[in-house]
């Protein structure tokens, strides 16, 4: 590892690649390149101006954006004066802004847009605290509280060469060890915690993650999870600036697959949400064409996963399947890799747990989701599956200077140089989470005879029924969710006999099912979970999908959802994970109604519970 911080990255990359694409950002309905030259030009300049502001080394400063080139400038020209990134989730509520700006101490925010100043305004006289406010927004007119990020960097009019020589000498001052961010997580439970990583705890997780992924300058990302959160930040940005390869930045979340065809890239980071409804939307199209669209597609998938059990071993196919391969591939998987660009070459899935079946699934259609697994607190990657050697279910192998062991209960421990240096402000949460040298993760897992690591729940999520039985929730809705009647579901239980369940159906898919079955199906959701036939349907469903499971990990009732969960109603994390907590109270009655109205039946499966 040569650099001496993550600033080098863009500096070597500049003097190698000069007028190649770095990013790339859509305007003006098209997109465009921004070469490496441009990067660090924007880099030189905002920090030269964050210098003159009076900025120095510690100096905490916010980015409150949504993905863009300029939150990468901005990260940049930070880091290059010493100062630490404070990322505010572009999404998230006042109080948890309040929260990460307040606890951090920070005294400049950079800010993507107009709205989201007049958001920080609600914060009243703690805004005072920020000496400058920065608007991306080239249109904004600069006033006494906020100043657009050209005019910014405008009032800064010293020579090129002199800029440059000022840079080089901020950052020849920033050592690997020195606090490169502050990464408030987006917890399922309590307050955001502030972790705090070096620039060391990034670069050499860089550097191992390119040893096992096949990541080079030839790439090219389509960057759409949030570059506020770590999994991003490491594996969809700084990643690729240590290997050179294109960002381009989608345009907002709903505009994905839009945005796929256009970039058309050959790597991409995804969290299992996206990969469900990607699913989802495939299933939709294929009920939508008949019954002979569905015939053909239902035979392509078996000869895909046929033939996948060769691919995976690097074996040839034998001749038969081959040529039936070759048809499928015609007819169907093309169809579905045209739709993602047509060049892709795998995605990175991290986050929250994949469900095997549709890791399968997107492989015997000639899509590779190379699954990994980490935490805020490890920088994030722990272990992930390798381009020529993966296990689907799995969350691959452990990365070169990753230490893994498993507790007596099976708890993953972590130890390594990309673990966080602690908690900021909070020695006490630091002392619980790393003990004699390990990081505790909370997660349950094993390992096989290969190395490879599989997650089997998380520690504080476990439920315990009544009767001792411990059961992981994740493993049951994993089952489930690859089934594409169910969107979104939730299992709990705990200190209860049994295990009931809060599930969204997806709704497109169970109109399509009915119709094939001579059920006239009702058009809104609220209407749809009332009806006797869908529950019927959901409930086959999970007993043909569960029926391996122990008897105690079976669900007995469950409550049909008229709404998927969301981010704006506080149930999800900003990567897309349950609250819990939250959902248990939001729906506490429903809940209560599963276990009061079912206490005293042993067969009552066909009540049909439902919550607009």
């Amino acid at each position: 590892m040569k650099e001496r911080n993550l600033v080098d990255l863009l500096i070597h990359q500049a003097n190698q690649y000069h007028g190649r694409a770095a990013l790339q950002v859509k305007r003006n309905g098209r997109y465009q390149d921004i070469s490496w030259d441009e990067f660090l030009d924007r880099a030189v300049r905002i920090a030269s101006a964050l210098k003159y502001s009076g900025i120095q080394k510690g100096d905490r400063i916010a980015i409150y954006s949504e993905n863009c080139p300029e939150w990468a400038f901005a990260d940049l020209a930070i880091l290059a004066l010493g100062a630490v990134v404070v990322p505010v989730y572009p999404t998230a509520s006042l109080r948890d802004v309040e929260h990460v700006l307040i606890h951090s101490g920070s005294s400049l925010i950079f800010v993507s847009t107009p709205e989201k100043l007049d958001f920080l305004s609600q914060l009243g006289e703690k805004i005072r605290q920020f000496k400058k406010i920065i608007i991306f927004d080239s249109a904004f007119k600069s006033h006494s509280v906020a100043i657009s990020l050209a005019d910014f960097m405008a009032s800064v009019s010293d020579p090129e060469e002199t800029l440059r020589q000022e840079f080089q000498s901020s950052v020849s001052k920033v050592g690997l060890d020195d606090l490169a961010t502050l990464l408030y997580t987006s917890g399922t439970t309590g307050p955001p915690k502030g972790v705090m990583l070096t620039h060391r705890n990034f670069l050499i997780n860089c550097y191992d993650a390119r040893e096992a992924l096949p990541i080079s300058d030839q790439d090219v990302s389509l960057s759409f999870l949030p570059l506020s959160h770590v999994f991003e930040r490491m594996g969809g940005y700084y990643l690729h600036l240590l290997s050179g390869t294109t960002i381009a930045y989608a345009e907002n979340m709903n505009t994905v697959p839009e945005n796929l065809r256009e970039v058309r890239p050959t790597i991409s980071c995804g969290v299992p949400r996206f990969f469900e409804k990607m699913y989802a939307r495939i299933q939709e199209e294929v009920n939508k064409g008949g019954a002979l669209k569905r015939v053909i597609f239902n035979w392509a998938l078996r000869v895909g996963r046929e033939s996948s059990q060769f691919r995976m071993k690097h074996e040839p196919i034998p001749f038969f399947l081959k040529c039936q391969y070759t048809l499928a591939e015609r007819l169907v998987y093309r169809k579905i890799y045209q739709k993602l660009g047509g060049r892709l070459r795998c995605f990175i899935s991290g986050s929250a747990p994949l469900a095997r079946e549709l890791a399968e699934f997107f492989y015997s259609v000639g899509v590779l989701i190379l699954e990994g697994y980490g935490l805020t607190e490890t920088s994030p990657v722990v272990s992930v599956n390798h381009w020529e050697r993966f296990k689907f279910g799995s969350v691959g192998l452990p990365l070169k200077h990753v230490e893994v062991k498993l507790a007596p209960d099976s708890e993953i421990l972590v130890r390594g140089p990309s673990v966080m240096q602690g908690y900021y402000q909070n020695p006490e949460a630091t002392r619980e989470a790393i003990r004699d040298g390990w990081f505790y993760t909370g997660d349950f897992g094993k390992m096989d005879s290969d190395g490879f690591l599989y997650i089997t729940g998380r520690k504080k999520d476990l439920i315990k029924t009544s009767g001792g039985k411990f059961i992981s929730p994740q493993n049951v809705e994993g089952l489930l969710l690859a089934d594409p009647v169910i969107s979104q579901i939730v299992v709990v239980g705990d200190k209860q006999r049994f295990i009931t369940a809060l599930i969204v159906p997806n709704f497109e898919q169970l109109k399509s099912i009915l119709r094939s079955e001579g059920v006239e199906a009702k058009e809104s959701p609220g209407d749809l979970v009332q009806m006797k036939e869908v529950h019927a349907l959901v409930r086959r469903r999970i007993e043909e999908r569960t029926k391996d499971l122990a008897s105690f990990e079976k669900i007995k009732f469950f409550t049909l959802l008229a709404r998927e969960f969301s981010q704006e109603k506080g149930e999800l994390t900003i990567t897309l994970k349950m609250k819990r907590n939250v959902i248990a109270e939001r729906f506490k009655d429903a809940i209560e109604r599963m276990y009061r109205e079912t206490e005293n039946q042993d067969e009552g499966r066909d009540r049909i519970f439902y919550v607009l």
